[in-house]
């Protein structure tokens, strides 16, 4: 349990992710629940194990109640269950006593926190409200589970050095021109950038969203341990803040996913949003593709430059909640 950091806030979900009155299933700490969202736009989680046979609860229903409420109904024998946990049995006009443990949820505006029921340990940060108050939501994507553990997947996003390796099929990087990190605990800040190699004319207009990639990536990135990475971009038509979420579903199951915010400088951006998203979830993908064909196991006899983002994460991993020194600014 201690390799998923318990104590930790996690991000489960953005609103827009939960259609009214539609129950998902999200995992987190070994154990699934069933999410739902009703009229009101009250969320509610309960575990996604019916208690009668083990029926999986996101696969049925939700019925709405006379109050705007609504149950989430078991497929297998139709059992509703409200927020509390608790159900009326056939038959019966009285409802039983609770039977699931709800999932405490911290939900403010969009976005919806858990501690997992464990003791919070570090605070919610304040960043994610920050951004949704400056800028516009486009969307979000690249929602998956990863096999692997938390700490591999967070090594892999702190990783500067891998970005003309990884992801060079798509942004034909060159090289990784390293600046800058701001270690401030749990918080720091990485500056590099990224020189590309040009496609030709025929290839941009064989697939125009190529015009969007800058002939210089230049990277900030903001880090938020152990749950959040975001990219702040800037480019001629608008500026993006791409976030990177981690949920420890399971010792060895990771889920990741994207949310893409947006300010405008030309109308051209909102029409191009979905592009964004697009590239997003190409990234995901060559992450999640290059994680499933290392060994693990693999004893590290080679240490690249710039290998500061994965020394931070190691160090917050190994001291979680506390801070330990190097706080520094290199």
């Amino acid at each position: 349990m201690q390799s998923m950091l318990p104590g930790a806030p996690w991000l489960l979900a953005h609103r827009s992710m939960l259609k009214p009155n539609q129950p998902r299933k999200f995992s987190l700490y070994g154990i699934d629940y069933v999410i739902w969202q009703d009229q009101a736009g009250a969320i509610h989680a309960l575990p996604n194990a019916c208690p009668h046979m083990g029926a999986m609860l996101s696969e049925g229903w939700c019925e709405v109640q006379p109050d705007g409420s609504s149950t989430v109904v078991c497929p297998f024998h139709a059992l509703p269950f409200d927020n509390a946990g608790c159900t009326v049995l056939p038959d019966s006009s009285k409802k039983t006593l609770p039977l699931l443990q709800p999932l405490e949820l911290i939900v403010q505006g969009d976005f919806i926190w858990s501690y997992g029921g464990h003791e919070p340990k570090i605070p919610i940060p304040t960043v994610l409200n920050q951004i949704a108050n400056k800028y516009s939501f486009i969307g979000y994507t690249a929602d998956c589970s990863v096999a692997t553990d938390l700490l591999t997947m967070l090594l892999i996003m702190h990783d500067y050095n891998h970005q003309n390796g990884t992801h060079r099929d798509l942004f034909r990087i060159t090289e990784v021109k390293f600046h800058r990190f701001i270690d401030q605990g749990h918080h720091s800040h990485a500056f590099y950038d990224m020189p590309t190699a040009p496609y030709s004319l025929l290839e941009k207009l064989r697939k125009p969203d190529l015009f969007l990639l800058p002939s210089l990536i230049k990277a900030h990135l903001e880090n938020y341990f152990p749950f959040l990475v975001m990219l702040h971009g800037e480019m001629p038509i608008g500026r993006a803040v791409q976030c990177h979420l981690f949920v420890p579903e399971a010792e060895n199951r990771t889920r990741t996913y994207i949310l893409l915010f947006g300010q405008a400088k030309h109308p051209a951006f909102n029409v191009l949003g979905r592009s964004y998203l697009n590239f997003g979830k190409i990234v995901v993908d060559q992450d999640t593709d290059i994680l499933g064909k290392l060994y693990a196991d693999t004893p590290q006899k080679v240490k690249l430059n710039n290998e500061v983002g994965m020394d931070w994460v190691r160090r917050n991993f190994a001291s979680f909640p506390e801070v330990v020194e190097p706080n520094l600014s290199r």
